[in-house]
């Protein structure tokens, strides 16, 4: 029996408990082989969220930019103040988002979102909810906006027994650029996001993942899968994660 299926479970109402009002993220990049490893290490001090008996869930993301992706060059330039626009489906609950995804000079993270149906997510801005959202919460003019990068992942959740921390592990990371058509798949590669309370103790998982010298990493899905899949964009402050991610992605 796996680490994962001895973990105790835990549901989406009580995961609803876990209210992060002045959130603090840090992400990780590993190789998903070490991923037993990890968990065997912090198995007793969380919870895993699951959704009818499954720890894994599906995710579906379109990200949107403007013609000269500006999105992506603000992040690469190192704009502190930045946003993420994207609709995203959570597949294993069949609920789908429109979000806005903003950073702030401080490091903290605010999300915005409203529900559409599955079936609009390849057609959002025919949407007058959605439009009305973009002008409301956004500088970009909605006919700037165009779509731009899709992923594809699978996320495990968990949450420290104390209700007071979220982990999010993705793995299976596959990317399709609609706007070039070309593909790129990073599946080896597990992405650990640690999400808690600002001013909060060193907890578990990160003393874990440093015992393991598994140092913290920034890691944005839509400027490395860009990156990987559009040969235009400038990509000279990626390098030498990239180059990371390469040397992950290809151990033998």
């Amino acid at each position: 029996m796996s680490v994962l299926e001895q973990m105790q479970p835990i549901g989406l109402e009580q995961m609803n408990a876990v209210r992060l009002m002045n959130r603090v993220d840090q992400k990780y990049i590993a190789c998903v082989d070490q991923l037993e490893t990890l968990l065997g290490k912090v198995a007793d001090a969380y919870y895993v969220q699951h959704i009818d008996g499954n720890p894994w869930s599906s995710y579906r993301t379109l990200y949107f930019d403007t013609e000269g992706l500006a999105m992506y060059t603000m992040h690469h330039n190192g704009k502190i103040n930045r946003q993420k626009i994207r609709v995203r489906t959570y597949c294993s609950t069949d609920a789908t988002y429109f979000e806005i995804k903003n950073k702030d000079n401080k490091g903290k993270t605010h999300k915005v979102r409203i529900p559409v149906k599955e079936a609009d997510f390849d057609s959002v801005f025919s949407l007058p909810e959605v439009r009305r959202f973009v002008s409301d919460r956004t500088e970009y003019p909605v006919e700037t906006l165009h779509e731009c990068l899709e992923n594809r992942f699978e996320r495990l959740t968990l949450v420290d027994k104390n209700l007071k921390e979220r982990v999010t592990i993705d793995k299976g990371i596959r990317f399709y650029n609609r706007a070039t058509g070309c593909k790129a798949d990073i599946s080896r590669l597990m992405v650990i996001e640690v999400k808690h309370e600002a001013g909060a103790p060193k907890s578990e998982i990160e003393k874990a993942l440093s015992s393991m010298y598994i140092l913290p990493r920034r890691m944005s899905k839509y400027c490395i899968g860009t990156a990987l899949t559009n040969n235009d964009v400038k990509r000279s402050r990626f390098s030498r994660k990239l180059k990371y991610i390469d040397k992950i992605i290809n151990k033998v």
